[in-house]
C-alpha cells in the first residue's frame, strides 16, 4: 500500500556537511548553536531527537544556556518532567502567547510520538541512530554474525540504523496537511557510500543544500499554504 503523504511536497530534508563529525568532541554543542540559529525562525515547533544521553544533556544545557536571558523560546527535556506532561506543554506551544518551545529527548520518542498540524515542524536528529556496539545484545548479535562469517556492519548496524531512522523522522508528517523539514546533523549521511542506503530509508523528501535555503523553507512554513500542502 502506498503512502497517504506526498513527501515530496510536505517535507524536506536538510544535511548540514559543515558540522565536525558525530566521534568529535564538538560535535553535540555544534548541533544545538545550528538550533538555536533556525528554531526561532518558526518560533520553536521543534523536536530534537539525540541517539544517546550525553548529547541529549550537552544540547539542551547549551540551548538553555542560549536562550535563558531573552526567553523567546523554552527548552523542554526528556526526564525533567514527566514524558505526558512534556508532550501535553510542547504540544500547547505558543498558543497561550507563551514561548514556543524546543523538546529535547531521546530513547522513547524516536517511536509512537504523535505531534500532528504545525504543532511539529521541524525535526532535528543529531547522528545516524547506530546500535551502540558495547551494549550486551548489540555484542552478542555481532559475535554471532562474525562467527558465521558474515559482515556485522552491512548485515545488521546498517539495517538497524536504517530502521530507526525511519521511525525518528516518522514523527513529522503525520497528517496529509503536514507540512515541516528534516535536519540530520551527520555528514555521513551525505558522504559515505552507504549514506545512500541509510537515505533510501527515508520518505522521498525533498532535499535541502545550504542553511540558506533551509531558513527560506522553515521561513515559508511561517506564511499561510493558499495552494494546499506544497510550500517549497
Amino acid at each position: 500500500m502506498g503512502s497517504p503523504f506526498d513527501y515530496s511536497t510536505q517535507a524536506a530534508v536538510y544535511v548540514p556537511r559543515h558540522l565536525p563529525k558525530p566521534s568529535d568532541p564538538s560535535h553535540s554543542t555544534q548541533v544545538a548553536d545550528l538550533v538555536a540559529r533556525i528554531a526561532p525562525v518558526i518560533g520553536g515547533r521543534t523536536l530534537v531527537l539525540t541517539t544517546t544521553l550525553r548529547a541529549l544533556h550537552v544540547i539542551s544545557e547549551a540551548l538553555q544556556r542560549h536562550f535563558s536571558d531573552s526567553g523567546a523560546l523554552e527548552i523542554l527535556v526528556q526526564g525533567a518532567q514527566p514524558k505526558r506532561e512534556l508532550i501535553t506543554r510542547f504540544r500547547q506551544g505558543s498558543r497561550d502567547g507563551g514561548s514556543g518551545c524546543i523538546l529535547v529527548a531521546s530513547a522513547s520518542f524516536w517511536e509512537g510520538v504523535d505531534l500532528p498540524g504545525d504543532t511539529l515542524q521541524l525535526l532535528v536528529i543529531d547522528k545516524l541512530p547506530f546500535p551502540p556496539p558495547n551494549d550486551p545484545l548489540v555484542e552478542a548479535r555481532t559475535k554471532r554474525l562474525e562467527a558465521a562469517g558474515r559482515s556485522v556492519f552491512n548485515s545488521y548496524f546498517i539495517p538497524e540504523a536504517a530502521i530507526a531512522l525511519k521511525q525518528g523522522a516518522g514523527r513529522l508528517i503525520r497528517r496529509e496537511s503536514d507540512r515541516g523539514v528534516l535536519v540530520v546533523c551527520d555528514s555521513r549521511l551525505a558522504v559515505m557510500g552507504y549514506g545512500k542506503r541509510l537515505m533510501a530509508a527515508l520518505p522521498p523528501m525533498r532535499k535541502i543544500d545550504s542553511e540558506e535555503a533551509l531558513i527560506d523553507a522553515l521561513d515559508a512554513l511561517t506564511r499561510p499554504s493558499t495552494t494546499g500542502p506544497c510550500w517549497l
